[in-house]
């Protein structure tokens, strides 16, 4: 792997890719176990390029700047320059915490606070929120004073020679190693493309570590949204900062105008159907003219606002960026319900649609398929792009991965299974033949009944992982008052507090969905049971899945096959590979869907899994956990 990464970074010096040229790329399967965190980082360092890793979760961030870099400054190069740069709500802003300290702001601000973050401020060199670990995660203090891009006032600031971001900019751009995360990386690659400058420093390559989120997260960045939220907070800020800074006439007229476009949200939201969830848009138009009137009525208050704001001037607040913000909004809230019919192609490449949650409303237009923009922003912009996961194929082919980038068929990769030992140290149950089909009658009292006998013969020790919330609720309502086990669920604690409690208690059950499928490190005898309900299918009722089923169908494409099963494969291998995290690491891995045998796809996803001996009576499940060498 460390060859071929070598390979990639070796281009010439004038690294500028010729118009019409894509990047030279690489995509690594890597299971876990292998260290292919250093297999990239030492030849992106001995390459002597500005190289880019981007990755999904701080977890790994924290790995990589903290373990593999200390090492390779040890044994490699003892000048490498290695920077982790996060997103600018990540660092304190200077400006903001002297407007916060000479407003003293009730009960956000106590004398206690502000003596202990003065005391950070004179110690930290970056201002990293990461640096607080006693300010809680949703604190609406640092929503006060953290580094917003819409109150920053530039060259213009009286704090800019001591700014945080100004010295993390400056470090990044000496330093030859910039680790950050996806979203931060596609955001660089979003304000690049519309010309208003760069989130990050030049770079020559890019490698994604987690490269099984680049499509996702790339979706995000390379569409629109529009949310309730957001037109709440820039009433709230402006507001707060007309009270403290303007008088007479200025404040009372901008007071006004917020309260006004305040009242205008709540009408455009209650129009709205009141339901949950994602829904299409573009059908809910055809039913309801009425929203394009409160539309236009809405985009004008924005619009309104964004004018009187401008016409402030600079002074003790960002004025001008609130006009900006304001502008921003009704210029996005305008594309998403665009009256012009979607005849051309660009207007076809985006999924409208909107969702309702407890308190907020989003609007969003979406890119059914990202290939286009990364072509336009990611692989014309560096001269190598490596791709590495633990998880790409799906039956031990990476089509599926390079088809939905992009990327050419002929596209070199690698795979590496992991050294772990499977065969002997695991074991995968399925259940015997007559058990119900998820959609079955019967199916959800032979699930429980499964997890009652299972979760008995592995003496708890358990991560239980359910494809929706649903159906774990009704899981934990059955296994509550019939386990001797402590029964721990995704929902009623913080994550890290179930996970450092799951691992620390011998015998206890997590039941999980969602996030548990990845990103879940619990080495050891505490989990020695993975069982994962059905095959993690996706709705296909969606908008933006729905979308791209229907792209595929028009194009002539099996959207089944070439879509919904390749990624239903990606997430259950997520999900298996929680059980193994170390070579000593023992334990059965149960698929309660009978699926994999009745259907003709199930071959394609056992042969996705990893080398586990299968067995279908339990047991064998109970000689396995009775051997002696359980929990060695």
């Amino acid at each position: 792997m460390a060859r071929a990464v070598a390979e990639v970074l070796d281009f010439p010096d004038e690294f500028d890719t010729p118009p019409g040229e894509r990047a030279e790329c690489l995509v690594v399967e890597a299971e876990t176990g292998l260290g292919k965190t250093l297999a990239y980082l030492v030849p992106a360092v001995l390459s002597g390029r500005r190289v880019v890793v981007s990755t999904n979760t701080r977890n790994l961030q924290d790995q990589i700047l903290k373990h593999e870099i200390p090492f390779i400054r040890q044994y490699i190069d003892p000048s490498l320059k290695a920077l982790c740069v996060k997103g600018r709500q990540n660092y304190l802003c200077l400006y903001r915490w002297h407007q916060l300290r000479s407003a003293a702001q009730g009960e956000l601000f106590t004398n206690e606070r502000a003596d202990r973050i003065n005391e950070w401020l004179s110690a930290t060199i970056f201002a990293d929120r990461a640096e607080l670990d006693w300010l809680p995660g949703n604190s609406p203090l640092w929503q006060k004073i953290c580094c917003q891009s819409h109150f920053c006032l530039g060259s213009d600031c009286p704090d800019g020679p001591a700014c945080f971001l100004n010295r993390l900019r400056r470090e990044a751009a000496s330093s030859r190693i910039l680790v950050v995360n996806h979203h931060l990386l596609f955001s660089d690659l979003a304000v690049r493309r519309s010309g208003y400058g760069e989130v990050l420093p030049r770079y020559e390559a890019v490698i994604f570590d987690e490269a099984h989120h680049v499509e996702n997260v790339a979706t995000t960045f390379f569409g629109l949204s529009f949310s309730r939220y957001q037109v709440l907070d820039l009433v709230a800020d402006v507001e707060r900062s007309a009270q403290s800074g303007l008088g007479g006439r200025h404040r009372d007229q901008i007071l006004q105008q917020a309260r006004s476009l305040d009242g205008l949200t709540h009408q455009f939201t209650d129009a709205f159907p009141p339901e949950r969830g994602r829904f299409p848009l573009q059908q809910l138009l055809e039913n309801r003219p009425e929203l394009l009137s409160l539309r236009d009525t809405l985009v004008d208050g924005l619009r309104r606002l964004g004018k009187a704001l401008e016409n402030l001037g600079s002074g003790d607040e960002p004025w001008e960026q609130y006009g900006q913000r304001a502008a921003d909004l009704a210029s996005r809230l305008e594309q998403i319900l665009s009256t012009e019919p979607a005849d051309s192609e660009e207007d076809t490449r985006f999924v409208l649609w909107f969702e309702r949650t407890e308190k907020n409303l989003t609007l969003s237009a979406t890119p059914v398929d990202v290939a286009r923009d990364l072509q336009s922003t990611l692989f014309t912009s560096v001269s190598g792009c490596i791709f590495t996961s633990a998880t790409l194929s799906t039956g031990n082919s990476f089509g599926y991965f390079k088809k939905r980038l992009g990327l050419p068929e002929d596209t070199p990769s690698l795979s590496f299974p992991s050294p772990f030992d499977y065969r002997n140290r695991t074991l995968l149950y399925i259940p015997p033949k007559g058990f119900p089909e998820p959609a079955a009658p019967g199916y959800t009292e032979a699930l429980h009944e499964q997890l009652r006998e299972l979760l008995t013969l592995s003496r708890g020790r358990a991560l239980v992982l359910f494809t929706s919330y649903q159906a774990m609720e009704q899981a934990w309502h059955s296994l509550q008052n019939t386990l001797e086990y402590p029964l721990l669920r995704q929902g009623t604690a913080p994550r890290h507090e179930l996970l450092t409690r799951f691992g620390e208690e011998r015998s206890s059950v997590l039941l999980g969905v969602s996030s548990f499928w990845e990103g879940v490190n619990i080495p050891g005898e505490s989990l020695s049971l993975l069982v994962i309900d059905k095959l993690p299918f996706e709705v296909p009722s969606d908008p933006v899945i729905m979308a791209r089923i229907n792209r595929i169908k028009d194009n002539g494409g099996n959207p089944f096959f070439e879509f919904q099963v390749p990624r239903a494969i990606l997430g259950l291998r997520q999900g298996v590979g929680r059980l193994m995290r170390t070579g000593r690491d023992r334990g059965v891995m149960a698929i309660l869907d009978i699926r994999l045998y009745t259907k003709g796809y199930g071959r394609k996803f056992l042969k996705s899994l990893p080398p586990a001996p299968i067995c279908r009576d339990l047991k064998e499940v109970e000689d396995f956990f009775a051997d002696r060498q359980d929990g060695a």
